[in-house]
């Protein structure tokens, strides 16, 4: 049977009922008050699905306030097909794709897919290589900066990208003003433990790192590509489909957007198949991150 069969993506009130499952486990929450006790569901005839009411601060509610669905006239059972759609696509689903699948127009099929790379953007997270873990670090760059002339083929005319891959699997991204060790380091210190193992090629912004962690890098420029343990094949493999899916899915991308579409691919590097993770749980996961990620569409516009 097709994954998209469930009832939750075809029925309004299964939607809700899923939704309130993953984001109440223990029962509904009043998102003004955060009362849990004198809760209860409405039942008149003219009241919208999933409605409850607050008898401690007399507001009513549903589960999507405070959510990246809050203030959307989509329907839930939409959502979930965007949410599983775009967590499902390795490198990616585009606007014009979703707003034919789904039957809404293309503006709020990009509208959607911001809030819900939103939802898949990570909050305050670990140190990567605890416990003395590898972790590879490497630089790409992608597109074109507005206005930016190309300069003899260099990559100063690009947007630059500096990315983190464990090999215990996680991925994480950042978007940089250009390329430089005052750009990247801070970022490196933030998300390593002080006991990485700290693997890059021999670029001069990662020299620096030499007495603050173990570090070991592939000499590319001389031709080497990998000694044992010591290789950035694990990055490379992560910037080929992100670059694949940048363009050959999405195609274009501005400056404004880039952080959204680098949490895109990072989470579901993060919660890949080889992981454990398969699409249906994937989207769970998404899902769950919808909590204090509303976006509205002027501010999506302008970031």
């Amino acid at each position: 049977m097709s994954v998209l069969s469930a009832p939750h993506f075809h029925d309004e009130q299964k939607a809700y009922d899923f939704v309130e499952a993953m984001i109440w486990p223990k029962g509904p929450v009043c998102p003004h008050c955060k009362a849990t006790a004198r809760v209860s569901k409405m039942q008149g005839k003219s009241t919208r699905i999933g409605t409850y009411k607050c008898y401690s601060c007399r507001k009513p509610f549903t589960v999507k306030i405070g959510t990246i669905f809050e203030a959307s006239h989509i329907p839930l059972r939409i959502w979930l097909q965007a949410i599983f759609l775009l967590s499902s696509s390795k490198k990616g689903i585009s606007s014009n794709q979703l707003h034919r699948a789904l039957g809404v127009t293309l503006k709020s099929a990009w509208f959607m897919a911001h809030r819900i790379r939103e939802a898949m953007r990570a909050g305050s997270l670990a140190p990567m290589g605890g416990g003395g873990g590898i972790v590879e670090i490497d630089e790409t760059f992608i597109g074109r900066k507005p206005g930016a002339a190309m300069a003899g083929g260099g990559t100063a005319h690009k947007n630059a990208v500096v990315t983190l891959v464990s090999r215990d699997g996680e991925a994480r991204s950042f978007h940089v003003a250009h390329a430089s060790s005052d750009n990247i380091l801070p970022i490196v210190r933030r998300n390593l433990a002080s006991e990485a193992k700290v693997v890059t090629d021999d670029a001069g912004y990662y020299r620096n790192l030499n007495a603050e962690y173990m570090h070991a890098y592939v000499n590319h420029s001389a031709g080497q590509w990998g000694r044992g343990e010591i290789h950035t094949n694990t990055i490379e493999g992560y910037f080929s489909i992100f670059k694949r899916g940048m363009k050959g899915v999405y195609q274009h991308c501005s400056e404004k957007h880039l952080h959204r579409y680098l949490a895109d691919f990072d989470f579901r590097y993060s919660h890949r198949v080889r992981l454990g993770v398969d699409d249906a749980q994937r989207a769970e996961c998404t899902l769950k991150g919808i909590v204090g990620k509303r976006l509205t569409y002027k501010a999506a516009d302008k970031r």
